[in-house]
Parts: C-alpha cells; structure tokens; sequence
C-alpha cells in the first residue's frame, strides 16, 4: 500500500503514522517525507505491506488521525491501475514513447483512450490496436463541443489522469479546472521565451546554448502549472534547426514519461504553486 499526506507541520507526525501503522501488523518498505520551512508544510510518502490488513478499515481508521492534524492524504493499492487518457495531436513521438513504456510494464497505468484532433490515419506508423481511439477534431467554432465530449469521454471511462502528450490545443479554463491535479502537459523549456510556431526555429536563430522540456500540471494559467519535472541539454552553433527538434524530441520524451510515472506512483503532492516529488 502506498501512504500520502501532507498537512500543517508540527511535532508527532511521523511517530504518529509509524505507531499507527505498527499497531496494525504494517511492514513500512519505504518512507520519505519532507518539511517545507518556508510553508510551514509537512510531506511524506510511506509504503508498506498491509499483510492481511482490511484496507476499508484501515482507511476509516486513518481518518480519524488525519483530522487531528488537518491533513490531506491518499491511501491507495498499487496494484490497482489508474486510468490514463492519452491526448495527441500531429507529433507522434510523446504517444509513441508512452505507449512502449506501458507494453513495457514501466507504466503502471490503464490506458483508458487515446484521443486526438487528427483522424487515426494519422498514426499509421504506430500500432494503437490495442487501445480505444477517438477523433475528436476541433476548430474555434466546435471548441466547446469538442471538449464537451472529451469531459463525456473521461467520466464513461472513470479517467484518473489525462495526458496532453503533445497535444495542441490549448484547454479551455472550464476544463482545466475540472482536471485539477488530473492532467500533465508537457512542452519544450523556451517559454515563454519563444512562444508562437517552431520554437525550435527561433531558438537557432538566437542562438541559444540550452535546450530542454518541462511537464506540469495544467491549469487555467497557461503553461503556468505547478512543475513536475524538467530536463535540458547543451547545444551548439553547429546544430541544425532539425538537430534541435530531434533533440528536443528525446528530452521531451524522457521528461514526460518521469513525470507520468511518478504521478502514477503517487510520488507528486501539491504544495501550493509548487510539487514536492518524492524520487525514487
């Protein structure tokens, strides 16, 4: 079983939750925690064996300890997936990687659908027959439709998490707001330096020495979301502007892929306009 919490810091915490935890037959694998001085936060992550433990019971029984200390927490089976929705559009390279990391077995998820504003034509290269596919294209006009039937989509599912795996469109602030703390975007670490088409194009032209890709929580903000995880890699005066996307491509990838991993393991907890990320 995996543990989070995080609530107002102050003495005991930790005695508490071991005590709690022991007292119940509990084997702790693995805990991390951690004191935000300047919020005054308190993080902490624990995983243990529940043995023979009733989980119902044991969640009724942290509830009371919980509201002692304010605390916002999760106590949830790994073995039990999370549905994950998967958005795409015309860039194939973040669908494709996430889609070997799960056949793989890196990704502890569900897919639940894959769903994109290009017909499915577009991904023939890929093999996506295993996983329910959605065209849902959208212009200025159909906007709301379109993600009227995305919300549809994600509640038929019972989606846990949604992820924009270079899909560009930018979400209303309705539906950012629905997927609080439910959805991951990812883009490359130029902005809002060079926003607009072909970053990748402006960055040569400056002649910028770094490159790299960022993914964070969406919120109405845009590109504003609280951080999950980053990546960069130096460049040179001798790299092309197609060196910088194939390069941009890889580091997009890599970044993505930690950061749904993590969520999925519940080792991202929300500390304002921040993350705590417990690493493994």
């Amino acid at each position: 079983m995996i543990l989070t919490l995080s609530c107002p810091d102050q003495r005991g915490i930790v005695a508490r939750v071991s005590a709690f935890l022991f007292e119940r037959g509990a084997n702790i694998l693995d805990a991390q925690q951690y004191d935000d001085q300047e919020t005054g936060r308190f993080f902490m992550r624990v995983v243990f064996d529940a043995l023979d433990a009733d989980i119902e019971l044991l969640r009724t029984e942290f509830e009371t300890l919980a509201q002692g200390f304010s605390m916002r927490w999760s106590l949830r089976d790994p073995k039990v997936k999370r549905k994950v929705m998967i958005l795409a559009s015309q860039q194939d390279h973040c669908l494709a990687d996430l889609l070997y990391r799960w056949r793989r077995g890196e990704l502890p998820m569900e897919i639940s659908a894959v769903v994109s504003n290009h017909p499915k034509e577009t991904y023939a290269n890929l093999d996506i027959s295993d996983v329910p596919f959605h065209h849902l294209p959208v212009t200025r006009e159909t906007k709301v439709e379109q993600e009227a039937a995305i919300w549809r989509l994600i509640q038929e599912t019972e989606t846990e998490l949604v992820v924009l795996a270079r899909y560009m469109q930018v979400l209303s602030n309705d539906l950012s707001a629905k997927l609080e703390e439910r959805c991951i975007n990812i883009h490359h670490s130029f902005l809002p330096g060079f926003k607009g088409a072909r970053p990748y194009h402006q960055a040569h032209e400056r002649g910028v020495k770094v490159i790299g890709a960022t993914a964070h929580y969406v919120t109405a903000d845009l590109d504003e979301g609280p951080i999950i995880e980053q990546d960069v890699e130096r460049i040179s005066h001798r790299d092309t502007p197609a060196a910088l996307i194939r390069k941009g491509r890889d580091i997009e990838r890599r970044v993505l892929a930690r950061a749904v991993r993590w969520r999925l393991e519940d080792r991202v907890l929300l500390n304002g306009a921040k993350t705590v990320v417990f690493t493994d």
